[in-house]
This record gives structure tokens, C-alpha cells and sequence, in this order.
């Protein structure tokens, strides 16, 4: 085992931690820092993740040994979560004291103000702060102390935003680890199939499936691990990058220690070849999927998805060899006793693990006696997920005697309630909008509220009166190269009269120089679920507020009665699973393609995007009388053009209303 390297300063090395044993391997392995998650609002719900107490004894010992803790909260909160999560931050600032949390919903920040909560705030990457220009409104408007910037970002957008990073703020970058095919925060796939939200950390995985078009069949949205390895060292000149973080909650000791072990020489050890081909070899042997070094060079950009290699976690290490009933495999590499191998993939339904139970060497005969129902197909994939090596294990068990010593920190309890805005007494009159891609689109009638996304040439195609009454829909997604592009059509949209908006980022009121003077309205792609968060956007000078559709009916019923903005819902239209910055080669755009379990989507390109749509439409339409009842004012319809070789299913399109928002 490769003997820990000399730490020579520059940005920390952020290590994953789902359970004690990979935050103790982050330890062995000379991480700067550990971030991990709580038993609630975590965005890795199905790490194991820690209680309060545990977490309380592993910082007092990571402290010991200079290593800083950061504590993740990232995850959406519904308005009944406020004060629990207040109760656990309150909890944080008085028995744990972590170095900071990392968030995405804006609710948390003023639970950090009420609480008192003296650690740092970063944003998740999930918040999507993706262009330089927010940076500033995130420091000086909300007081936040790191961002951690998209993985869709090549090296000159990163040295983008860390010219436009003001003093005081600092970034992190995402180095090595898991992908998502959507944009950070853009993706509602899981929680539209079934009401398992990315966003609330419980995403099912739906990318990972097998899907068919015509006579393809593939992972067309199964993405490798992103893995920078040797380019990472472009990052060490950009002094606003504090830190390199790896992805990984729900990995095991084994795949922390050899992920820190590399990152770690290539960046005390840049400019050492050995140093760099010794720390490829522990990465190819981290257990990860294959690596792609993505976007992170603008000029040899990586297709994250690749059909022709697997893209299962952990390392491939055979294939059933044996009959449906008597399975074995010969490993590619040597299996040691307590090795976890995962039989299959994740997302298919005979998929299981096995514990090795003895020593096997490479190319020997290794029987998988488990339970498969029908049985082991032939040629099944068996992946090494996880395993222990004698020395690794030494130094755990090492570490877990000396973290044991001493009393355990008591969590005091708390009494916390969370203070919520006033709501709007009076209520607005009722607004149905009916929001296009373009003009041509329009299909109601002419004295109707109608919105278009705003996109390059559309406002040419229309009267000064025409701009004056729409509403200009802002998009989802803009990276730095995209900025100025988009600050220059609202430049033209504003001289033209336009005085409605509706921003679908928090980050893009800086668009605005006279935000007062105009009607601004945070989108649905903000994210807003709770009063909190309504409020925090208010306090940015939104007028008005779109919340997130993703929520169940109670959640939607509660929350206007503590918003102290108009709010409104999307009702009605075509609303996306999710957005890439990559198409899948071989995969046709506005062509339909169907999973196993007979769900069907198809993928058009808006912009420099490719937006996943499902073939049946949200339709919460039945609903409105309930919605303006409980005080919405605005009610949404999203009209998309829809390939005329697509037929669209009969469905409720109710989405999480009746189910509720897990």
C-alpha cells in the first residue's frame, strides 16, 4: 500500500463519507476534508448516512487530526420540514460544530440566521450557480461562503467564474465521481416517474435503464464516472478554488482511501511521472464506473455516455460462466476474503451481492451461491464493489479504537421553531399564462397572458406591444460562455418595453440593474418549495414566485398561507425529465424511445441543451379550483412543440399531488 504523501498545500482534498468505516478511510488517507450526510435532508438519502451523536464523536476526532467536516443539507424542504430542520441546525452550531454545510434550498439560509449557526455555508452544486455574474449576488445578498460549480463546466468557463469570484467567496470543483446526465439541479426524472425526488436525495436512478429506439436498445443516459486525474493539475493555478471534491456518499472505505490516496499525489506530486502513473493505478483500481474526463477540455470534449462499455459501478471482474443454477466465474484479479461483489446491475431486478468468503486467485473458480429466483443467466456481469484489504483493515480498525476513546459529545436538545414570514392577505386576481418557444406556437386566444422563452430572434418576430404584454420566460441553464449572449436579449427585450420576466435561477436577477422597476418572478425551475425559500427570494426582489410542481398536495395547499409574494403554478404542459449537455451517439432526437416498464420520452435540443420529455402531459388543470382556493394567482401552461412522430399517452399527469413529495 502506497505510503501517504507529503500534504504541500493547495486547494483541500474533500473526501465522501456515507458511514464510519469511508469516514475513517478519508482520515487514514490524508483527506483535508470529510463531507457527509445526516439521516435527513441529505441528497444521498440512501447512503447510510449518520445520526447527530455519531457525527458528533467522528468531528471531535476529525478535528484532532486537523481534518474539517462539512455537513450536507442539501436537499429541497417542504414547508413541514422547516423546523425540524432548524432543530438539526440548532443541534450542528451547539454539540457538533462542524467546519460548514453545504445547501441548496435558499430556506436554510435564514434557519442558519435564526439559529445562530456560526459554520460556513456553501452551495451545493445542485443550486446551480453556473455563471460568473452570480457569484457576486451570492456573497453580497445572501452571505454565502463557497460555491460548488457544476460538473458541465470546461476549464476556460471555471477560470470564467473564478475571475468573476468575489473576495471572500471561494469555489469547488467536483474532480472525480459519479455523473449525472442532467445539469445539477435540472433533472425531476425520478421524482416524475414516482414521486422519488433527485432533489430530495432519493433519486431511483432512472438514466441508468435500458432503453429502446427502433432497434436499439441501450444506456443511452448512463453516464461513466467523471475522473479529471491527471488534468486536475490545471486547476492548481486558479487560487479561487479551495478545494477538490470527490462524489461518492454511497461507496465504500476501500474506494474513499484510493480516490484521496490519487488526488492527493496529483497534487502534491504534479509535476513527478511516477507520482502521476502511480496514482492512475489506484484510481483504475477505486472501483469506480470507467472514467471520462467529460467537458473539462473545451477543445477534446468526452461524450459522458459511451453504449459500448459498461457502465456499471464497481470494477468488472467476470461473467457468470456456469448454468442458470450452478453460476461461477473466474476473476479477472485475485478475490480476497471479505470482497463485496454486486451480481448484475443496479437498476435490473435480479441483480445481488455476494460476500467472498475465502482467498480465490486470479482465473480460478469462484461459485456464487445465492439466491436468484429463476436463477444466474449466463454471462451476467459481476462487479468488485467493495472490499478489505488486510493493511486497509489494520489502520480502520486502528483508527475506530482511537475515535472510541473519551466521552462521546451529549447533543443538547432543542426547542427550536422556525419564524415564518407573514402571508399576503389579500390575494391577486387569477392569471392563466400560456408560455411558447415561439410565436408561430400561439394557439389561444389573442387577449390571453402569454409568455415565450426567451431565445434568440424571438423578440424580432413580434410588435413593441407584442413584447410589452409577454411574459419573458429566462432558461433553466447558462453557463459563463453563455452569459453575455443572454444579458444581451434581455437588453433588447427591456428596450422593446418588456417589463415581465420570469427567472428560472435564483443568480439571474443580476440580468436586471432596476429590478423595482420591473415584474420579476422566480420560475419553477428555482426550486421553491417551502415559505423559507419564497421569502429568500423576495428579499432578492422577486415580485412574485412560480413553485417548484414537484410537490404533493398538502405541500402545495400549505404553503402560500406564509408567503409574502403572489405565487403561482405550473398547471398545465410539457414539463422535462431532464436536461443534458450531451446527446448519446446513435440516439435520434424527436424520436420517440421507451424503458422496460413501458415508460416513453423523447429528447429535442432547445438552445446549446437536449431536454428528456415524457410522452403525457403534467395536468393538474382539475386542481385549480383547490390551488386558488389556497391562494395561487398564477397559473402556468407550457406548451412545447411535439415531434410529429410522437404520440402522446392518456395519463392523470397529476404528478406528486396525490402521492406526495418524498
Amino acid at each position: 500500500m502506497k505510503k501517504e504523501t507529503v500534504d504541500k498545500g493547495g486547494p483541500a482534498i474533500l473526501a465522501p463519507a456515507g458511514n464510519k468505516a469511508s469516514f475513517l478511510a478519508a482520515i487514514a488517507a490524508g483527506a483535508d476534508g470529510v463531507y457527509c450526510g445526516l439521516s435527513r435532508f441529505s441528497a444521498r438519502m440512501e447512503a447510510r448516512n449518520f445520526s447527530l451523536e455519531q457525527l458528533a464523536s467522528l468531528t471531535r476526532f476529525a478535528d484532532e487530526r486537523g481534518t474539517q467536516v462539512y455537513v450536507a443539507l442539501n436537499s429541497l424542504l417542504k414547508s413541514t420540514d422547516l423546523d425540524e430542520a432548524g432543530i438539526i441546525l440548532d443541534q450542528l452550531a451547539g454539540s457538533v460544530r462542524p467546519r460548514g454545510i453545504i445547501i441548496q434550498d435558499l430556506g436554510f439560509l435564514p434557519l442558519v440566521r435564526q439559529t445562530g449557526f456560526a459554520g460556513e455555508v456553501h452551495l451545493s452544486t445542485l443550486a446551480n450557480v453556473s455563471f460568473g455574474a452570480a457569484l457576486g449576488l451570492v456573497k453580497r445578498q445572501l452571505g454565502v461562503d463557497r460555491v460548488v460549480i457544476p460538473r458541465e463546466l470546461d476549464i476556460d468557463q471555471i477560470k470564467a467564474m473564478a475571475q468573476a469570484c468575489p473576495d471572500g467567496l471561494s469555489l469547488e470543483v467536483f474532480v472525480h465521481g459519479a455523473l449525472c446526465y442532467g445539469v445539477s439541479g435540472r433533472c425531476y426524472w425520478s421524482s416524475y416517474l414516482g414521486g422519488k425526488s433527485g432533489l430530495r436525495g432519493r433519486c431511483v436512478q432512472p438514466c441508468r435503464r435500458v432503453y429502446a429506439q427502433g432497434n436499439q436498445k441501450g444506456r443511452f443516459f448512463s453516464c461513466q464516472d467523471l475522473s479529471l486525474d491527471v488534468l486536475a493539475k490545471l486547476l492548481l493555478p486558479i487560487r479561487q478554488i479551495s478545494a477538490w471534491k470527490i462524489e461518492g456518499r454511497k461507496k465504500g472505505p476501500h474506494y474513499v482511501y484510493y480516490t484521496v490516496m490519487a488526488y492527493r499525489m496529483f497534487r502534491d506530486e504534479a509535476q513527478d511521472p511516477k507520482a502521476k502513473r502511480e496514482a492512475l493505478l489506484l484510481l483504475e483500481f477505486a472501483l469506480g464506473r470507467p472514467g471520462t474526463h467529460y467537458f473539462f477540455l473545451p477543445q477534446r470534449p468526452q461524450a459522458p455516455v459511451n453504449p459500448g462499455i459498461q457502465a456499471g459501478s464497481g470494477l468488472l471482474i467476470g461473467r457468470n460462466q456456469g448454468t442458470a443454477q450452478r453460476p461461477y466465474i473466474r476473476p479477472r484479479e485475485d478475490i480476497l476474503s471479505g470482497d463485496v461483489l454486486r451480481i448484475g446491475y443496479e437498476d435490473e431486478g435480479g441483480q445481488g451481492v455476494f460476500k467472498a468468503k475465502k482467498f480465490v486467485p486470479k482465473k480460478g473458480r469462484l461459485d456464487l451461491k445465492i439466491s436468484m429466483g429463476d436463477g444466474l443467466e449466463k454471462g451476467t456481469p459481476v462487479f468488485l464493489v467493495d472490499r478489505r484489504e488486510t493493511e486497509l483493515g489494520k489502520m480502520l480498525n486502528e483508527l475506530e479504537e482511537e475515535s472510541a476513546r473519551g466521552l462521546a459529545p451529549k447533543i443538547l436538545s432543542s426547542g427550536f421553531h422556525a419564524r415564518l414570514p407573514n402571508g399576503l392577505k389579500k390575494k391577486g386576481t387569477a392569471i392563466d399564462l400560456h408560455v411558447y418557444r415561439d410565436p408561430s406556437q400561439k394557439r389561444n386566444a389573442a387577449t390571453e397572458d402569454t409568455g415565450y422563452w426567451m431565445a434568440p430572434g424571438v423578440a424580432e418576430k413580434m410588435t413593441n406591444r407584442g413584447c410589452v404584454k409577454a411574459w419573458w420566460w429566462l432558461p433553466p441553464v447558462v453557463l459563463p460562455n453563455e452569459e453575455e449572449d443572454l444579458r444581451a436579449l434581455v437588453r433588447v427585450v427591456l428596450k422593446r418595453g418588456g417589463r415581465k420576466f420570469v427567472l428560472n435561477a435564483p443568480w439571474q436577477m443580476v440580468f436586471f440593474e432596476a429590478p423595482k422597476d420591473l415584474h420579476l418572478w422566480a420560475g419553477p425551475f428555482c426550486n421553491l418549495t417551502n415559505p423559507l425559500a419564497v421569502d429568500a427570494a423576495a428579499s432578492l426582489g422577486f415580485s412574485g414566485a412560480v413553485v417548484s410542481p414537484e410537490l404533493g398536495r398538502e405541500d402545495f395547499i400549505r404553503l402560500p398561507e406564509y408567503c409574502p409574494i403572489p405565487l403561482g403554478v405550473v398547471v398545465f404542459g410539457h414539463w422535462p425529465l431532464s436536461m443534458g449537455r450531451s446527446l448519446c451517439e446513435g440516439l435520434d432526437l424527436d424520436t420517440g424511445f421507451s424503458s422496460p416498464k413501458g415508460e416513453e420520452a423523447w429528447v429535442s435540443r432547445c438552445g446549446a441543451d437536449y431536454w428528456v420529455y415524457p410522452n403525457w402531459v403534467l395536468d393538474m388543470r382539475p386542481k385549480k379550483d383547490d390551488l386558488q382556493k389556497a391562494g395561487y394567482t398564477l397559473f402556468v401552461h407550457i406548451y412545447e412543440p411535439v415531434p410529429r412522430s410522437i404520440h402522446l399517452k392518456q395519463r392523470p399527469g397529476l404528478w406528486n399531488w396525490d402521492v406526495g413529495l418524498a
